[in-house]
């Protein structure tokens, strides 16, 4: 074969590869490459699902979480607490759709809940930022964020929609970040945004940002409700209230983490621990008289505040739902959320249950 021919024979087999790939190949992925409904990325990146394969889009869900134990180690010098939690993901969230914008110097935000800020301060619109900051991808985003979860329910919904923006705004820019680099960059922006890149449950330290991701997670399917009286609770008046001298002396990962894992059926009562929950009910006593109203429920096997409140979530279902739903989802003053625990497989971002 003449030098010629060889070079020809090289480019076309080259191109043949590029277009379709061999075995032992793998196309490099670009900035802005066109997304097929699960993406393969090279290397340590991890894929997702595409809106629609034919654009630059993505619509993912956006999971809320609940704290089965919440225990609140020390107030540090900075003003922070220490804590040491197990979250678990839930099947009740938002929506947030994603397109790659082809031109432009900054971001499009909309969302459908009044109240909600659309300007920077929005934790959708910082996690944007801090992907370009990061990455060096100058890579600019139409967000529409479609919530449901209600504001100051500790349930973490804003925390839930920046680290979905994070993973979604690396997969339209091709993934120039792995799931590690994102859980180090995630506590640039809060305490709880970390948990949210685990697979679905996880213990967590310090202010919240410190994870270790359980795998596998617990159990999905389990089932929940969520009870969200319309009052609502700043996180800094529950610390506020705080009496250190009445928190739990229950060692968190010693004691509390072990019962758990072996499945939250076989955890006592006792095991339940929110220490912002007495605080919590100190400033607002209807919370207090929700819980009272709810442990009387035929069906809930354990009943107890998430975060810092104001939600009450009830492991198990009511024996009896069109009762439980004509005396408590027909209430002005309280909304009703059935859910269950969810997780995601390696990879893939979490999905809302059918």
């Amino acid at each position: 074969m003449s030098k010629a021919s060889f070079l020809v024979f090289s480019c076309l087999w080259a191109a043949l590869a590029l277009s379709f790939g061999v075995h032992g190949f793998t196309s490099t992925p670009i900035a802005r490459q066109k997304l097929s409904f699960r993406a393969s990325v090279a290397d340590n990146a991890e894929t997702s699902k595409a809106a629609d394969a034919t654009t630059d889009s993505l619509s993912l869900f956006s999971p809320c979480k609940i704290n089965l134990f919440l225990r609140i180690i020390r107030k540090r010098e900075d003003g922070f607490h220490d804590l040491a939690s197990l979250f678990q993901a839930v099947g009740f969230g938002d929506t947030l759709e994603l397109t790659n914008l082809d031109e432009g110097e900054a971001d499009e935000f909309s969302c459908n809940m009044e109240g909600v800020p659309v300007d920077s301060t929005n934790l959708v619109l910082r996690a944007l930022q801090l992907m370009r900051e990061k990455t060096g991808v100058q890579q600019y985003f139409q967000a529409n964020l479609i919530k449901q979860v209600p504001a100051q329910a500790g349930l973490g919904g804003g925390s839930a929609n920046a680290a979905t923006a994070m993973w979604g705004a690396n997969q339209l820019m091709g993934n120039p970040a792995t799931l590690e680099q994102m859980v180090e960059w995630s506590g640039d922006l809060g305490s709880d945004i970390t948990f949210f890149l685990s697979r679905g449950t996880a213990y967590c330290t310090g202010r919240g940002e410190i994870m270790d991701s359980i795998d596998p997670p617990l159990t999905p399917g389990t089932k929940l409700c969520i009870v969200k009286p319309n009052v609502g609770l700043s996180t800094p008046a529950v610390f506020k209230a705080l009496e250190y001298d009445k928190l739990s002396t229950l060692d968190a990962k010693e004691t509390l983490l072990p019962a758990f894992l072996k499945g939250v059926d076989t955890v006592p009562d006792e095991y339940f621990i929110n220490d912002l929950e007495p605080p919590a009910f100190s400033c607002v006593p209807e919370l207090a008289a929700l819980k009272d109203e709810l442990c009387q429920v035929e069906g809930f096997q354990h009943i107890m505040m998430s975060g810092s409140g104001t939600s009450i979530f009830c492991l198990g279902s009511p024996a009896d739902e069109a009762a439980f739903l004509a005396k408590f989802d027909e209430r002005d003053d309280v909304q009703v959320f059935f859910t269950e625990f969810i997780d995601r497989p390696e990879g893939v971002w979490f999905e809302r249950p059918n």
